[in-house]
Parts: structure tokens; sequence; C-alpha cells
């Protein structure tokens, strides 16, 4: 257990000092951005804008093709 506290203590050392490590950071980053972006638009429990338009577009998809049979 100590071995791999160990390992991971030197990893984040490295990470610390490597500009490689920058380009992850940056990755988290725009994760974030996105996930917070897809958010506002589809808002919490579909109530956004896009969540009502996709939710009324299903229903009548499902309405037609009830209809249908």
């Amino acid at each position: 257990m100590l071995n791999y506290h160990v390992k991971a203590i030197e990893a984040l050392k490295n990470l610390r000092t490597d500009q490689d490590g920058v380009v992850s950071f940056e990755y988290i980053i725009v994760a974030a951005c996105i996930i917070g972006a897809v958010s506002a638009a589809f808002g919490t429990g579909a109530t956004g804008a896009i969540g009502t338009a996709l939710t009324s577009g299903i229903g009548t998809i499902t309405a037609a093709f009830t209809g249908a049979v």
C-alpha cells in the first residue's frame, strides 16, 4: 500500500513540473465548459428550450405512429 502511495506522490510531483500535464488540465476545463453549456441548453429535467422542443417532437412522432396503427 505504501508503494502505491509513493508512486502517486511521485506522479503528482511530475505532473506539477511537467508542461505536458497542462494539456490534461485544459481538457478538464473544456469538458466542464461543455457540460455547463449542455446543461444550460437542456436545463435540468428537460425544462430548457431544447428539451421542451425535443419532448414535443417525440410526442408528435409517437402520436403519429399510434394513429397509424
